[in-house]
């Protein structure tokens, strides 16, 4: 089996960080989870990959945070969404996230919204990876159990650092000085 890297030939999305939903996350760890999305969106600016907001029945559920929003460049596509999977919006099979190779999934529930995109993304013969200290559920044991049942399922688990650097390749790489001060 060959391993795989991450590129940046990927689109990476942010699933449903909404307000409700955020509210009913356990405290501490949502703290990290927002923290480490934070330094992705980051990461995909400067390194120009695809980054796609979907938010799941926004109307209820509502926005994404808005220290998540104000970090996401005008142009970034967002979508709401009543399926729990987002590969059920027709305007995701419509756009970049149809040919590019990879699909990276951080945001939440784990159980639900992150694990149905990411099974029909596998179905769709994409590579997944899951960046399991960006992913949170209500329950730990949920998440966990999410977590399980994408890698036996052949997603790739990944963390926050790995997709920081992961797509450098190399410490000259162009971008290398600026990812690095996201950690610090």
């Amino acid at each position: 089996m060959n391993p795989v890297i991450a590129s940046t030939d990927a689109v990476w999305m942010l699933v449903d960080v909404q307000m409700r939903l955020c509210a009913v996350m356990p405290d501490s760890q949502m703290a990290t989870v927002v923290k480490n999305i934070q330094r992705l969106i980051q990461a995909a600016q400067l390194l120009n990959i695809s980054l796609w907001v979907t938010e799941q029945y926004p109307e209820k559920l509502g926005d994404t945070l808005p220290e998540l929003q104000t970090m996401l460049p005008e142009y970034t596509p967002r979508y709401g969404k009543l399926a729990f999977s987002a590969w059920h919006e027709t305007a995701l099979q419509e756009s970049s996230v149809s040919v590019a190779p990879q699909v990276v999934l951080f945001g939440l529930e784990a159980h639900i919204c992150v694990l149905q995109t990411a099974l029909d993304a596998l179905t769709a013969g994409k590579q997944v990876f899951i960046v399991e200290d960006a992913v949170i559920s209500r329950s730990d044991a949920n998440r966990l159990n999410a977590l399980a049942r994408m890698r036996d399922a052949g997603c790739i688990i990944t963390n926050t650092e790995s997709m920081l650097f992961e797509p450098l390749q190399a410490a000259n790489h162009a971008q290398f000085k600026a990812i690095s001060a996201l950690i610090r």
